[in-house]
């Protein structure tokens, strides 16, 4: 089947014809007449299958008859990410090249006051992150009672980055009667419950089952050892000896090992690029688009790098750090092998991601094979390791919680160690008590010829400054005089008075 048949306008036939795009995927070719049909739709399709452009063609079509109030959008796109978010605003300038279409972003790292002058003018297309939209509803810059179709991509990642009590808050300020189109890769309970929620008898496309790698990608796994200075070894070989290595996104699990691996292979000669969530705007969008360009070959990314990106020509991915959940490995390597390309996907595995990797395996309904040859192999016993023998102590660096990872892992592999030197008898530890009572503290004995009674401080020989105070009744008693010893010395000197 071509376009022609899905029921598309004839702009948008021929901004899709420019392209050179010809067949449409499965799931626009499923999703795309049910959309132009008013239809609310629930479509799951595992990553680089075309979802974009599932919503973004038929909403060109719908879009063509109409005019957008000031602040008061037509269509609303929610987006997990800055880049996504920024994906589709290309697909809509790319497709809606033959129409006057309001197209704005409403992302972090911008001026507020750019978006609000966008959204005074009248906005046909919205695409926002629920964090960054949110701000503009409370500043009263912003109304949803006019959006006719509401778009949720990536719900998933949505639900990863603790978005649904905002996805929940932004649906409720548009009306009921509005179009939802949910996309989604895989299908959490949560995200379950929000489709039943917020969709109204929708139509259910899945091109694919939830959490499935693409046929094209090879996986492997490669033991190393746990430490970092390990991996980042076995990580410069593979990238030194990969067959067909065009480029390669690295992911990791935190910002700081991003900023880390970046420096280590920028020192080692790599031409590489870091992708983080703490980043300047402007700075990732630089790293994306050199990478994109082939300016650099290699890009150290976070999850932020993980959903929906679409760079088609990635050949190599490198899980640096084992992912904590298993569909974001799916995610990961969702982006090599996409559009019928071929691609490869390596994870470093040391002995602490092996449930990880068990998670992984049962979710893709797959086994991993191993790369034998190239990781080290650690002791399956710290206690193993032959008296006498000196180790090299790990460098201790604490952790989240201000413990120190070092003895925290040793801790682990052997609980009994550090035990023993804390059990030691309490006889040994605090001097036995004489008995008796023995709650009470035992007092000094002093003998009377030690004994001397406390001395009484000299007088002073110099005059007090201050009078003893009359008394306020006859029958009180005068009081002695105010004691002036905490005085510096030089106000307590006699002072001769001038006749």
């Amino acid at each position: 089947m071509s376009f022609t048949h899905l029921g598309l306008s004839d702009k948008v036939l021929a901004a899709v014809a420019a392209t050179g795009y010809t067949t449409p995927t499965p799931i626009q070719e499923q999703a795309i007449p049910h959309v132009l049909a008013r239809r609310d739709v629930l479509g799951i399709a595992q990553t680089g299958t075309g979802k974009t452009a599932a919503f973004v063609l038929p909403m060109l079509t719908m879009l063509e008859k109409g005019r957008a109030r000031a602040r008061m959008p037509r269509t609303l796109i929610l987006e997990p990410t800055r880049e996504l978010a920024a994906q589709v605003k290309e697909q809509f300038d790319k497709y809606g090249v033959g129409q006057k279409l309001n197209v704005a972003l409403l992302i972090g790292g911008v001026s507020f006051g750019d978006q609000d002058t966008k959204l005074t003018r009248g906005v046909d297309v919205l695409i926002a992150t629920p964090g960054r939209l949110l701000d503009h509803t409370e500043r009263g810059g912003l109304l949803l009672t006019g959006v006719e179709l509401l778009v949720i991509d990536e719900a998933d990642r949505m639900l990863d980055m603790g978005f649904i009590p905002d996805i929940e808050r932004i649906c409720k300020m548009i009306p009921f009667t509005r179009q939802t189109l949910f996309f989604t890769a895989t299908m959490p309970p949560e995200i379950r419950r929000i489709t039943e929620t917020f969709l109204h008898n929708p139509e259910k496309i899945e091109v694919s089952r939830p959490a499935t790698t693409a046929v094209g990608v090879s996986q492997f796994q490669v033991t190393v050892g746990r430490e970092p200075h390990d991996k980042r070894d076995i990580l410069r070989r593979l990238l030194r000896d990969a067959k067909d290595l065009q480029n390669a996104i690295i992911f990791c699990n935190r910002k700081r090992e991003v900023a880390l691996l970046y420096k280590s292979l920028e020192k080692h000669g790599f031409s590489v690029g870091a992708l983080h969530g703490d980043m300047e705007q402007s700075a990732r969008t630089l790293a994306l688009n050199q990478f994109r360009n082939g300016e650099i070959p290699l890009l150290v990314a976070s999850d932020v790098a993980a959903r929906g990106l679409d760079i088609p020509a990635v050949s190599h991915v490198f899980n640096f750090d084992v992912p904590h959940h298993a569909d974001d490995y799916v995610h990961r390597i969702g982006r090599t092998g996409r559009a019928g390309r071929a691609g490869t996907a390596i994870s470093l595995v040391t002995s602490l991601d092996q449930k990880s990797m068990v998670a992984i395996e049962k979710l893709i309904g797959q086994s991993i094979p191993h790369l034998e040859g190239l990781g080290a192999t650690e002791p399956a016993d710290a206690a193993a390791t032959p008296a006498g023998t000196e180790t090299e102590r790990p460098r201790q660096s604490r952790g989240r919680h201000g413990a120190k990872e070092g003895s925290r892992e040793r801790s682990r592999e052997n609980p009994r160690d550090g035990a023993q030197d804390a059990r030691k008898p309490r006889r040994e530890r605090e001097p036995r008590r004489p008995s008796g009572d023995r709650h009470a503290e035992p007092k000094p004995q002093t003998s009377v010829a030690e004994f001397t009674p406390p001395t009484a401080p000299p007088p002073s020989r110099t005059p007090s400054i201050g009078r003893a105070e009359a008394p306020k009744n006859k029958h009180e008693p005068a009081s002695e005089p105010a004691d002036h010893s905490h005085l510096p010395a030089f106000l307590l000197r006699p002072v001769r008075a001038r006749v």
